[in-house]
């Protein structure tokens, strides 16, 4: 039988405790505007290039999600250029958790998000 499910991921779900933390956090990222007061749970979908979305999974009104962060990251965001990206995000005051590792044609590093999920950045 033929699979009928695409080979195409549609959307990773990253669950936060607060929402409109997470939504501060993301679109400072990856600079995009936000308005706060647009922002409502129990999910934020961050604007994302194709066909993979990213939503901020807060759940439901009223509760307070207890997140379990993996000691991995959970996916990259894409940079061409490493070193301006890792600039970039200590000119935030992110957490990062790892200076630019490098490989012959491959460079990345991690951040933490609030909620210590870790995100890669690289340029593979």
């Amino acid at each position: 039988m033929i699979s009928p499910i695409k080979n195409q991921i549609n959307t990773i779900f990253v669950h936060v405790s607060d929402l409109e933390r997470s939504v501060k956090w993301y679109c400072q990222l990856l600079n995009q505007d936000y308005n706060l007061s647009t922002v409502s749970k129990p999910v934020y979908n961050v604007r994302i290039n194709d066909y993979t979305g990213l939503t901020l999974d807060a759940g439901p009104s009223g509760e307070i999600k207890t997140v379990a962060p993996s000691p991995y990251p959970l996916f990259n965001f894409h940079t061409d250029n490493i070193d301006e990206s890792y600039e970039y995000v200590n000119s935030l005051g992110f957490k990062n958790l790892s200076s630019i590792i490098r490989f012959q044609d491959f460079s990345y590093f991690t951040v933490s998000d609030p909620d210590e999920n870790i995100i890669m950045i690289c340029t593979g």
